[in-house]
């Protein structure tokens, strides 16, 4: 379970997940004090790390040569796309590079993210 709690302080928020925790806000341009990551670059490093940790998983399970992986994932909300560039790094073959771009399209984010989900929402309140 991840939390995220905002009072006043526009627009940063405090998310916490057991006893990680990390500020997210909006960039200056938008009203934040940019003190971290927005949330859509948060939604960008999620969907980036996980296929990164894939990849490396994948090419450690199959002891191929896999130095090293880059990802960029680059939102556009406006057109609720998303595009992500994969390089990879080591003495890999052929099959071995288009075998890795079918597992990038396996993480768990990048399913989740590529499918229609539902988001079901609850809202409490309280009076001060």
């Amino acid at each position: 379970m991840v939390s995220a709690s905002i009072r006043k302080n526009h627009y940063e928020t405090l998310i916490t997940s057991g006893y990680k925790k990390m500020i997210v806000d909006e960039p200056l341009d938008k009203g934040g004090k940019d003190l971290g990551m927005s949330p859509m670059e948060l939604l960008s490093s999620a969907l980036a790390s996980c296929v990164a940790i894939t990849l490396r998983m994948y090419a450690d399970q199959k002891s191929w040569p896999l130095d090293q992986v880059f990802i960029e994932v680059f939102i556009d909300a406006k057109a609720h796309a998303i595009e992500k560039e994969i390089a990879l790094v080591g003495d890999l073959s052929a099959e071995q590079i288009q075998r890795l771009k079918e597992i990038a399209d396996k993480c768990p984010v990048n399913k989740m993210l590529s499918n229609a989900n539902t988001i079901n929402t609850k809202v409490s309140w309280k009076k001060l």
